[in-house]
């Protein structure tokens, strides 16, 4: 047997390979980067603090992960690249070092009603697997078991040519099972419209007789209805034959010609499940979606009882379960429960089902079951959810890259979050977090402090180096790491008190509490205990309170600050007033747009599989308005420099003298109110940071009317001195007579808080309950809860 020979000879020195120690960036010019180079060293954790808004994530999610996955993509054929996005070059002149990137951000998962958090994570998957060999009795394939795949089966004739002109004809039939439940396509729910919502029986067709929206009297939507030739349209829709109103209402897509054009025409109801409630209800415009509120009601579907699963697929069970019960169980227990299956034959799937639902319960989320929607998640949820399939993995020298893990984490939380961060460095990763929490700053190897400030006033590295090094450096985040939220010595008196009884929307036990109004009530707890539960599925929502959630705020590159609060129309109304105009002129959307680039302001050149081009348009310059709109002034200003316009400059200006608009001033002084003084009208919405995104939301909501407010985890995104402005703020609500509701994990709000309702004690079935009622002080001083603990260790008592 022949052995390798070896020598003792040492190595003259470090291998040439090793060298290669850090991610080299230089010249960043992202978004809001002024000319940024850096060495982030790899192997280490790397935490990029700064306030909201300083260019954390354009340095490491739109520049460094960003090109990582752009070069990535490179690798593959010029066919492949045709089926993928054209990622632009970011802005930088080198960067050097990288490693192939696994960005984990903090979008929300796909709220498609049939996307679970078992189907986001494979372990619904093999869990078909599992039931279609276990299971008892056999059914048929994973299939089988499958709320997306339907029941298919056909028959008809094959003709065979057998050549010489011989053909033969020969009976196939084919069929497929499937899991879904076919009442409501898998979906769990089925929908029922509210017909005295869509339009006034007693019109007729001619008198414009629809409530939709888009349904007005001459669109061409009406006029395919009442031309059609199908209706009198003089009649009243309710004296409508039964054959008219099947027509009127469930007609299958029908051929019709009005005035010599072949359109179709379709019943009201299909035609409204395919406009309306095919879409994301978040992604609705806000009159729509009023409509869809108004008009629809779901509720659970009667043939499968929520399960989405046919009776087939729920009548084959392992043991006592099928794949219903595994769904709708805690995945804590159900890991317990794999943990108990002794099958040699599928020893390999049952290892992996197993190590998957470990991996839920090891980052915190094992009160979730798998039958969950995925676009119920938090922001928070969503972003453990996508972690789990990288926690096992096998990759080393990978670039993991985090934005902000911390959220939706309690404090008791955020340290199984760290110990699964340091793990993923110590397989020889390079991970890099963006963060707020102290907490997870602590834990850093390697800090990069972006700012000073905020927008143009930031994007510079103010400090890199170890934690004790940015203590001492003076920035923003150094001076404010140490803060700590005194606990008030007054609380405010509550007015009154809003009764919940018997609450028990998911894991609520018959929950009995009074919110007290005219104060500061936070609602804390571990994740999972049930606050939002108790919050959100409680309290009415009705005229008087003003909820403001974790969705996301859309909008594409053509939305901006101005268009998205609602400041864009009483400045555009302005501008015509002053003018003697129309307002639409005054819109890069509609009639003053540049002709040339259609209001974008920049040309984008499609090069097929290479990377779009996009250059500034020559026609505007950039400015998105048709030469001509831009002679008209206001104040002495056009309307692409108004736009241009920081919050606190366009405060001022719409504040007094001849551009004095007080419908605009009111907009902004709440977006001032909120710290985004620095934000410029016209700022694409698609530039925003997750911080500022929040902070927008905050101020549209808080021009609506109402009493009660409800703020669902205020503080994401925001930096230590964004806090205090929050806090803030949430005083002046509650002083100007509003009663302020906050779910929030943070010390510094429960600090600040009139009155503290503390749920759990654990997740899930173990949560549920109130823990504790009363003043922050009473909560510090008792220590009868985790939040009383934390919150006793953050105060320093």
């Amino acid at each position: 047997m022949s052995k390798a020979t070896t020598t003792d000879r040492q190595s003259p020195g470090p291998h040439v390979a090793d060298s290669h120690d850090v991610i080299r960036v230089h010249g960043a010019r992202e978004n809001n980067l002024r000319d940024v180079s850096i060495e982030i060293p790899k192997r280490r954790l790397t935490v990029f603090t700064g306030v909201s808004g300083s260019g954390k994530s354009s340095l490491v999610f739109d520049t460094i992960a960003a090109e990582s996955q752009r070069l990535i993509n490179e690798t593959y054929s010029a066919f492949l690249q045709g089926f993928m996005p054209n990622l632009a070059r970011p802005e930088v002149d080198v960067l050097d070092g990288l490693t192939t990137a696994i960005a984990v951000d903090q979008q929300r998962m796909g709220s498609d009603p049939r996307s679970t958090v078992g189907t986001a994570t494979d372990a619904n998957a093999m869990l078909r697997i599992l039931f279609s060999r276990l299971g008892d009795p056999h059914i048929g394939p994973p299939g089988a078991f499958s709320f997306n795949t339907a029941s298919v089966s056909a028959s008809g004739g094959m003709t065979i040519d057998r050549g010489a002109d011989k053909t033969k004809t020969e009976k196939v039939t084919f069929s497929r099972t499937g899991g879904m439940c076919t009442h409501c396509e898998g979906r769990g729910t089925v929908s029922d419209i509210d017909l005295t919502q869509l339009y006034d029986d007693s019109k007729s067709l001619s008198e414009d007789p629809f409530t939709i929206p888009t349904y007005t009297g001459g669109g061409w939507v009406v006029r395919v209805i009442a031309e059609s030739g199908f209706f009198d349209k003089e009649k009243p829709i309710r004296e409508y034959s039964k054959k008219e109103r099947h027509d009127f209402l469930y007609r299958e897509p029908t051929k019709v010609k009005i005035n010599g054009v072949n359109l179709t025409y379709e019943g009201l109801i299909p035609k409204i499940q395919k406009s309306f409630l095919s879409k994301d209800r978040e992604s609705m415009q806000p009159h729509i979606r009023a409509f869809v509120d108004r008009a629809v009601t779901f509720s659970r579907c009667p043939e499968c009882d929520g399960t989405r699963l046919s009776e087939l697929a729920r009548s084959s069970k392992i043991g006592k379960l099928n794949i219903a019960d595994a769904c709708a169980m805690e995945i804590r227990d159900l890991a317990e429960w794999v943990r108990g299956l002794e099958e040699p034959s599928v020893a390999p799937l049952l290892a992996k089902l197993q190590h998957t639902l470990d991996s839920f319960v090891e980052i915190g989320l094992g009160y979730l079951s798998l039958d969950r929607a995925s676009g119920t998640l938090s922001g928070g949820e969503a972003q453990r959810t996508k972690m789990i399939r990288h926690l096992g993995s096998s990759l080393t020298d990978v670039t993991y890259v985090f934005d902000e893990p911390s959220i939706g984490l309690h404090p008791h939380d955020i340290q199984r979050m760290n110990n699964l961060l340091l793990r993923l460095r110590d397989k020889g990763n390079t991970v890099l977090v963006v963060e707020h929490k102290p907490e997870t700053i602590a834990i850093a190897d390697h800090v990069v402090d972006l700012g000073p400030g905020a927008g143009t006033a930031g994007g510079t590295v103010c400090f890199e180096g170890t934690l004790e090094g940015l203590r001492g450096s003076g920035t923003v985040t150094g001076r404010h790491l140490d803060d700590r939220a005194k606990i008030k010595a007054t609380v405010r008196k509550p007015t009154g008190a809003l009764e919940i009884r018997g609450a028990s929307a998911n894991n609520l036990h018959s929950v009995d509490v009074d919110i007290p109004l005219g104060v500061l009530t936070v609602v804390t707890g571990v994740a999972g205990s049930g606050k939002s539960s108790l919050v959100h599925g409680s309290i009415p929502a009705d005229e008087g309170v003003v909820a403001i959630d974790q969705t996301p705020i859309r909008g594409s590159r053509r939305s901006n600050p101005a268009t998205y609060t609602g400041l864009a129309d009483p400045i555009r109304k302005a501008f015509a007033k002053a003018n003697g105009v129309k307002p639409a002129l005054f819109s890069a959307n509609s009639e003053g747009a540049c002709p040339t680039c259609n209001g974008a302001g920049v040309i984008y050149t499609d090069l097929a599989i290479m990377q779009s081009v996009a250059t500034p348009c020559e026609e505007c310059e950039g400015r998105r308005f048709e030469a001509s709109v831009l002679e008209y002034r206001l104040g002495g200003r056009d309307i692409s420099e108004v736009l241009a316009m920081p919050v606190t400059e366009a405060e001022e200006f719409f504040g007094s003298g001849e551009a004095r608009t007080p419908a605009a001033h009111k907009v902004l002084q709440r977006l001032a109110d909120v710290g985004l003084g620095y934000l410029t009208l016209g700022q694409p919405l698609t530039t925003l940071s997750g911080g500022e995104r929040q902070r927008l939301k905050l101020a549209t909501h808080m021009g609506e009317k109402g009493g009660v407010y409800v703020l669902d985890e205020p503080t994401t995104g925001l930096h230590l001195a964004d806090v205090e402005q929050l806090l803030g703020l949430l005083d002046r609500l509650v002083d100007s007579g509003k009663s302020v509701i906050v779910i929030e994990h943070h010390q510094a709000v429960m600090a600040h808080a009139d009155w503290i309702i503390d749920l759990g004690p654990g997740a899930g079935h173990d949560g549920g309950r109130i823990v504790f009622e009363g003043t922050p002080a009473d909560l510090v001083e008792s220590r009868s809860t985790l939040t009383g603990e934390h919150l006793a260790a953050y105060v320093g008592a």
